[in-house]
């Protein structure tokens, strides 16, 4: 079983911190390389940069909760949502289809990670 895991190239679990600004003010965001990977897909797909998404996704995180406890957890979980609702088939594989386009999946996903 192992091998799957670690057979992956060790430049996707490097990581790196890469330098935002979230409405004039620079905050920087260290991630996994695999991450930064997915966020440029997912970018890609409405047309935005990776910091146009970032910041899309804060002002739609303060919207929904008020607050944000710690955005790059949330950003690692945004990206495994995504790679999972593709596999789903809720997402589609088609990088022309905008993520904006989409409306909300369900989320059994999560309850099935709590188990």
């Amino acid at each position: 079983m192992c091998q799957v895991f670690i057979s992956a190239d060790p430049q996707l679990w490097s990581h790196r911190a890469r330098s935002i600004r979230l409405h004039g003010v620079a905050t920087s965001i260290r991630l996994e390389n695999l991450f930064w990977q997915v966020l440029e897909e997912i970018a890609a797909r409405d047309g935005f940069s990776v910091p146009q998404l970032c910041t899309k996704l804060y002002d739609e995180l303060i919207a929904e909760r008020g607050a944000v406890d710690n955005f790059s957890s949330f950003l690692r979980v945004c990206c495994t949502r995504y790679l999972a609702l593709q596999l789903s088939g809720d997402i589609p594989q088609d990088m022309g289809i905008p993520i904006r386009s989409l409306s909300s999946p369900p989320a059994r996903e999560v309850s099935s990670l709590a188990h």
